[in-house]
């Protein structure tokens, strides 16, 4: 059985670097990995994972957001009883070697409405989606706690916490690791931008005190910084082999 992982936290904490980072060391595994893009701010995963340009929303198949509540009623991979990797259409869906991306959909013009049908599409999908043994799907989830209201964290096995050095961070750690327990959700943290061993050791007691498991801390990797800022896939380096360490926990727990 595969194994289904969203990462999420306060916005601008490095999500979407860590699931590339995670993305690139599960398929340096031989897994076959989908990365499904639900942050509907967020435009330059797929350049992160090396590809020339995003697939076609998901959003798509049901129309756009205005028609989704009558076309998820209509004949559509996403009104089927499950869904497969290989369901789904080739234009939503990119691919090279062993990896795929899927995108839910984004905000691209002012006064277009909330991002609540993607919510409810990226529930749907997650809900559905069945994986192989040898299959593993990382969430880019959107920022903040909403997607615990929209209930999307329901149909992952486990959730990755991404924290960064600041108050707001812990106290959105904080509420996620209760909706998390309130889901009976098995959550980790991952350390991110953290500058020193003596940050790093206060964040690990503020997390302690909230009952939250670290498992990991990416480096400060120039590395990754400059990939970002070109806007190409990152280079292996101290923070890729970071992620290492924190999928090979991840894979271990939840196979275990």
């Amino acid at each position: 059985m595969g194994m289904k992982i969203s990462v999420c936290g306060k916005g601008g904490s490095g999500k979407s670097t860590l699931v590339g980072l995670l993305a690139g060391q599960a398929e340096g595994r031989r897994l076959s990995v989908l990365v499904v893009d639900s942050d509907e701010s967020n435009s330059g995963l797929f350049r992160t994972l090396g590809f020339e340009k995003p697939p076609a929303p998901l959003m798509d198949l049901v129309g756009g957001k205005k028609k989704l509540k009558g076309k998820m009623a209509s004949s559509n991979i996403l009104n089927a009883g499950q869904i497969l990797i290989g369901d789904i259409p080739g234009e939503h869906i990119i691919k090279k070697n062993g990896l795929g991306l899927v995108s839910i959909g984004k905000i691209h013009r002012a006064l277009e409405g909330c991002a609540c049908p993607m919510g409810a599409l990226t529930r749907e999908f997650l809900k559905k989606l069945k994986l192989d043994e040898n299959e593993i799907a990382i969430i880019d989830m959107e920022a903040g706690v909403e997607h615990f209201g929209r209930g999307i964290d329901k149909n992952v096995d486990a959730i990755l916490l991404v924290v960064e050095p600041s108050y707001e961070s812990i106290a959105i750690a904080a509420k996620i690791k209760e909706l998390a327990g309130d889901m009976n959700k098995r959550l980790w943290a991952v350390l991110n931008k953290v500058d020193s061993v003596d940050t790093a050791k206060k964040l690990e007691n503020k997390l302690e005190q909230h009952h939250i498991q670290l498992i990991g801390m990416i480096p400060n990797d120039s590395m990754i910084f400059e990939a970002g800022l070109e806007g190409r896939p990152f280079t292996p380096g101290e923070a890729f082999r970071a992620a290492g360490k924190v999928l090979d926990f991840v894979v271990e727990n939840i196979g275990g």
